[in-house]
């Protein structure tokens, strides 16, 4: 089956449901919030890299997740699930797609409670907002949807208490958005619980107001003239999260070249196999063909060479001194610097890495650019290993019809 065509006619036809369908109410759950739910699966999906149909299951579920809200606004997820069944059964999607579909819609029910992967990527896509920086914005929007699906307007306090709760009991499923949405998520909160304790507490008599600044932060000068550091505090947990994505790419990305040089080296063995054992014992009969086999079997071999190379380990001494440490020069975050160490030696080194900031920090950032330098030289030589073989199977094929032409 085609998925990306049909994922494009599921694409036209939730914007066409959207111009066709108009709910004044629907403030925040509308057109625009299914495209940034969509735009978030697909950023969490593509870090999963799901084949073909898991990625139409997640994202037809995305596009399809909120349409419900038009016919029945407290069971919408069952309205949508049974509006996306009836479009994609038309299209003729295999029940199994559809039953996936399905479940991914209600799996977004609150409380969530996705059972496999691809349930756990649409509910992360559709609270994204918890964790970002338009989570004020995009909270204001679902509290007026409140107030005119109400009729009535909401309690501030009630409304922020309720937002407490939510960010509380709320957690992502996947690692991915763990990783990259978590520390903004407690930022929302943090900001949520200071604003709540402001408004309870009473002010004092010799207490400056309140003041709105035009980037947003609010802040309260106290008695003393000091203020409240917000914008300018170092986000330390977000840089350490900037380097566990970081090195979670780099590690998927040294797997993903692995696993390439792997089916070259695979594919050449059979190769060289098939010439050796078949092809070369003929050679007596058919001596034309000289040239071009030992053109492929140079190729294959040279592809091989290049493959491997590619995944061969490099593997420094493993000793660092009491000077590399003082120097702050030594990467402590690599096994290769230090498995041949003694473990009170390590331990003295990792300690005391641990209660210097700089050299932490420099350690990490040294690992993270040791990674990247490691993962370039290998995407050289698969690089190099590839274009051999392509390139010079082009080349060995044509060799073999010349020669069996003359």
């Amino acid at each position: 089956m085609k998925f990306q065509p049909l994922l494009e006619e599921v694409k036209n036809y939730i914007i066409s449901y959207f111009d066709v369908h108009h709910d004044p109410e629907l403030i925040y759950h509308n057109l625009k919030h299914t495209k940034d739910v969509v735009a978030s699966a697909t950023q969490i999906a593509n870090h999963y890299q799901l084949n073909d149909e898991e990625f139409f299951i997640v994202i037809s579920a995305a596009w399809f997740h909120d349409t419900g809200y038009f016919t029945d606004k407290n069971n919408h997820e069952v309205k949508s699930a049974e509006i996306a069944h009836h479009f994609l059964k038309q299209q003729k999607v295999d029940a199994d797609v559809i039953n996936k579909v399905n479940s991914c819609i209600l799996a977004t029910q609150m409380p969530q409670k996705p059972t496999n992967l691809l349930e756990e990527i649409l509910c992360d896509a559709d609270l994204f907002h918890l964790g970002t920086d338009s989570f004020r914005e995009k909270s204001k929007l679902m509290r007026r949807e409140m107030e005119a699906i109400g009729h009535k307007e909401l309690d501030k306090d009630a409304w922020r208490t309720g937002n407490i709760q939510l960010l509380q009991s709320h957690h992502y499923f996947t690692d991915y958005c763990r990783l990259l949405l978590n520390d903004q998520k407690e930022k929302n909160l943090a900001k949520l619980i200071d604003k709540q304790t402001e408004v309870t507490e009473k002010p004092e008599a010799n207490e400056l107001p309140e003041v709105n600044h035009t980037d947003g932060v609010v802040e309260k000068a106290d008695h003393d003239g000091h203020e409240k550091k917000h914008k300018n505090d170092k986000p330390e947990r977000g840089v350490e999260t900037m380097f566990r994505i970081s090195s979670t790419n780099h590690q998927r990305l040294s797997d993903m070249a692995d696993n390439k040089a792997h089916i070259m080296i695979t594919v050449n063995s059979i190769i060289l196999s098939a010439i050796i054992s078949l092809v070369l014992r003929k050679l007596d009969e058919h001596s034309n063909l000289l040239i071009p086999t030992f053109l492929l079997l140079g190729v294959s071999l040279l592809t091989m060479i290049f493959s491997i190379l590619a995944t061969r380990p490099s593997i420094p001494p493993g000793l660092f001194s009491h000077d590399d440490i003082e120097k702050k020069t030594v990467n402590l975050l690599f096994f290769g610097n230090f498995y041949r160490m003694s473990f009170e030696d390590y331990s003295e080194g990792m300690l005391k890495m641990m209660d210097d900031r700089d050299f932490l920090y420099g350690s990490l950032i040294r690992d993270n650019y040791s990674q990247g330098v490691v993962l370039g030289k290998k995407y050289r030589l698969l690089r190099a290993s590839y274009n051999i073989f392509m390139f010079g199977l082009i080349i060995s094929v044509m060799a073999f019809v010349i020669s069996s032409l003359i």
